[in-house]
């Protein structure tokens, strides 16, 4: 098959490489229909995640056709289009009882494109199937569908689930990209008061006012204006840089929530001389996707529809290279989600 292979920092290529085999009895294998590029796979061919052994194959976002499945696998079968976590998860250890599959304690967690291979790929071994596969819904296209490996999840579990968001709440979401934005979308569920984004890009924010932002702006004035008086209720971090996070602990009232999202690969101060006496929660984590089959109900057809305007390019699987080029100028040019496929007769969105 083919796939993009890390070979060490910067060094990331499109070649051919052996195809996967059912491993385990718990594997799948699924041709892939689409995938994508996310900040992690980013950090990853930087070289930032060192545990990535050179000749891996990155990619942990995909659906697809599965093609094989061990003796234990019972949820999917050859044949079924599926959508694939971004995290594995064996389904029986207490972490996994608990909904945590990101802390699975038997074998699964962060694995493909980290531990083992990944979905940048046009075949993928899916370790631990029953758990980390979802039938997609005839309904869901293939491009939308996999914003539910991770973007939504993510969303929904360290931002809106951790935030506590609620009725008539006042929810800042800081950093309007793709999970920021799924954030804000997924927090209409909830009916707040006001929805708020923040960003520095004027393109994203327009995006943000189209997906129902009550204001989208700049930091400035609207900013000042809730730090210095009755502050928000929730703030979601979703950019990953420290001053993003500094603003969040500005805007945020007494007895609110900081629910951090992004994935920071810069040290951040804790500026407790302000924060000691507020009385506030910081919630940080790593997604578990243990509520994707959730997300799959409840979203309705309008807000899916919505869901199309955080993909903003569509590339073949041999320009995944230069996915990565646009992904790390993507705060500048104001992209999205770029969705890799292969040359099927049905299209990139069937």
């Amino acid at each position: 098959m083919r796939a993009f292979v890390y070979h060490g920092p910067g060094q990331g290529y499109w070649e051919t490489c052996d195809d996967p085999v059912i491993e385990e009895p718990t594997d799948a294998l699924v041709r892939v229909d689409a995938t994508s590029v996310c900040v992690g796979d980013l950090h990853t061919l930087g070289g930032d995640v060192r545990e990535v052994k050179p000749g891996t194959v990155l990619g942990h976002e995909a659906c697809g056709e599965v093609v094989a499945v061990g003796r234990e696998v019972h949820s999917v079968a050859p044949g079924d289009d599926v959508i694939v976590s971004s995290v594995s998860a064996c389904g029986n250890c207490t972490s996994c009882r608990l909904g945590a599959f990101g802390q699975c304690t038997h074998g699964g967690g962060w694995l493909l494109g980290h531990e083992v291979n990944g979905t940048q790929a046009e075949l993928v071994r899916v370790p631990y199937a029953d758990h980390s596969t979802h039938k997609r819904p005839y309904t869901l296209n293939r491009d939308t569908a996999v914003l539910f490996s991770e973007v939504l999840p993510a969303a929904f579990e360290l931002g809106i689930r951790n935030g506590k968001v609620g009725p008539g709440d006042t929810v800042v979401v800081v950093g309007a990209g793709p999970v920021g934005l799924a954030a804000l979308l997924l927090a209409g569920i909830y009916s707040p008061a006001r929805a708020i984004a923040v960003d520095l890009s004027p393109s994203r924010l327009a995006t943000a006012a189209e997906m129902g932002a009550d204001s989208a702006e700049l930091p400035g004035r609207l900013i000042a204006d809730l730090a210095d008086g009755p502050g928000a209720d929730v703030v979601i971090e979703a950019a990953g840089n420290p001053d993003s996070f500094s603003l969040c602990t500005r805007v945020v009232r007494s007895g609110g929530h900081i629910a951090n999202i992004g994935m920071h690969g810069a040290a951040v101060t804790l500026h407790l001389e302000e924060l000691w006496r507020k009385n506030v929660t910081i919630s940080t984590g790593q997604v578990d996707t243990s509520s994707t089959p959730w997300l799959l109900d409840v979203l309705t057809p309008d807000r899916t529809n919505a869901l199309s305007r955080l993909i903003t390019k569509r590339l073949t699987f041999d320009e995944t290279r230069s996915a990565y080029d646009v992904l790390s100028t993507a705060v500048d040019s104001g992209e999205l989600r770029t969705v890799l496929h292969p040359a099927h007769p049905y299209g990139c969105d069937g």
